[in-house]
């Protein structure tokens, strides 16, 4: 199984909850999502996120979030690298079979 993984925290600086921002009616989070799916390359696809309010509209758009995103890796110089080590380690403690996994 294919997995994509997309990273979407809470606290971006630059501009303020920019994944819920809407363009053409949709959150920008949205259009990350609807890419992976479009791909038709992944059967799962995963948000990485430390905020409740992307985990709900990831999940209204198809996508899952595992767990909450840990503080510690959802600080402005967190490498993205960190994120995805850290999403991998959370499905193989849940016992879910991967052969790729795509940022």
């Amino acid at each position: 199984m294919n997995i994509a993984i997309i990273p979407a925290r809470g606290g971006s600086k630059r501009i303020k909850n920019k994944n819920l921002i809407k363009f053409f009616d949709k959150p920008l989070i949205y259009y990350s999502i609807l890419a992976a799916k479009k791909s038709r390359l992944f059967k799962k696809i995963i948000v990485s996120t430390d905020s409740k309010k992307i985990k709900f509209i990831s999940e209204k758009y198809g996508a899952s979030v595992i767990t909450l995103r840990p503080k510690y890796l959802s600080g402005d110089k967190t490498k993205v690298q960190d994120v995805i080590k850290y999403e991998i380690n959370n499905l193989i403690k849940r016992k879910i079979k991967f052969n790729y996994v795509c940022c």
